[in-house]
């Protein structure tokens, strides 16, 4: 795995049908959508998303990350058609195509229509800002008892429909020591960065509770309950509409939407925890109790662990970038989920 976060591509698309600069002027101008003001435009390390009156267009960027390379057009191309696939199964109609980009015989650009492909954007509705979970936790209104219950809903509806998976303990238990262990190395790593110490205690305490738990892993995927999940699932995937959406899956590895339900919903309601809510991770976890076999509490103690180291280590990873938008945010990350952690494992007698 490299230690660079990111590897921009300086010029040419990989394609050789343009750069990356010259895409996004195009769409930046608004010249695709030529009833409408020039869209805002959302940055991230991966993708551009271009936001219209009631659209949002996202455009992956030819870059190598850690976790993913998607420098070619193919890759480019292949994780769109995978993101669409997987969203169009949890989120139904609010993901509404694949557009092509296309260069057409005059040598200009399209958005769809006849020319030579040389990009794909990801057409969806575009989400109401004041509806998303995380600003409401901020900003208000605080949610509603039965707002997250009907997440829960949807969600367990969701995991119902799943297929039962090949030996799915084989691929989730390593998978979450393997998540211990990188978060280990990335928090060491960046340590001096982020001003935070190396949660060596917590990381031990976290594997040995896994290994404890082991046994109870595997029976839980040879029962059915380890499925294929969202695989990112957090606050600002959680829209508070009537019906609620969650949307953007995590497309870029299989593995890592092989889980245990459990799991990346208390991931959730810890996260909700750190602002202030606690309450709606004991709403969820009752609620998706009643659907789903619940695991004991040492592994739900285990599976917490995990997450708020591996959320330490992204938020610390965001000092890997040459240039380090608010640094002060992603410290405070860092340091708050390492506490979490730490706190979790005290609470059920671990430390």
């Amino acid at each position: 795995m490299s230690s660079a976060r990111t590897e921009p591509i300086k010029d040419a698309l990989a394609s050789g049908e343009g750069s990356l600069a010259e895409l996004h002027a195009f769409l930046r101008s608004g010249a695709p959508w030529p009833d409408e003001p020039p869209p805002k435009c959302i940055e991230t390390h991966a993708s551009l998303v271009y936001l219209t009156s009631d659209r949002a267009w996202k455009l992956k960027k030819p870059v190598r990350l850690m976790h993913v390379d998607q420098v070619s057009f193919e890759a480019r191309a292949r994780l769109c058609r995978e993101e669409f696939r997987l969203n169009r199964a949890l989120s139904g109609g609010v993901y509404r195509s694949l557009t092509p980009l296309v260069r057409r015989a005059d040598g200009s650009l399209a958005l769809g229509g006849v020319g030579r492909v040389v990009d794909w954007l990801i057409e969806s509705l575009r989400l109401p800002e004041q509806e998303m979970l995380d600003r409401r936790l901020v900003c208000g209104p605080a949610p509603e008892c039965t707002e997250i219950e009907a997440v829960c809903d949807l969600l367990v509806g969701f995991y119902r429909r799943q297929p039962q998976l090949p030996d799915p303990g084989a691929v989730f238990y390593p998978r979450l020591l393997q998540d211990v262990e990188t978060a280990a190395t990335h928090l060491r790593e960046m340590a001096s960065a982020t001003g935070v110490p190396a949660p060596e205690q917590t990381v031990d305490f976290a594997v040995a509770a896994l290994k404890t738990c082991r046994e109870e892993i595997v029976e839980r995927a040879r029962l059915g309950l380890v499925v294929e999940g969202h695989g990112d699932l957090r606050c600002e995937h959680v829209c508070l509409t009537r019906p609620p959406v969650v949307f953007d899956r995590l497309e870029i590895d299989h593995g890592m939407r092989v889980l245990d339900p459990f799991y990346e919903i208390n991931a959730l309601g810890l996260e909700c925890a750190l602002q202030g809510a606690g309450w709606i991770r004991a709403v969820m976890l009752v609620k998706m109790s009643y659907a789903i076999a619940p695991p004991s509490l040492a592994l739900l103690t285990a599976y917490g662990g995990v997450a708020l180291l591996t959320r330490a280590r992204l938020a610390a990873n965001h000092f890997r970038d040459i240039e380090v938008a608010t640094p002060a945010k992603w410290r405070a990350k860092t340091k708050q989920n390492v506490a979490a952690a730490a706190q979790l494992f005290a609470k059920a007698g671990e430390i």
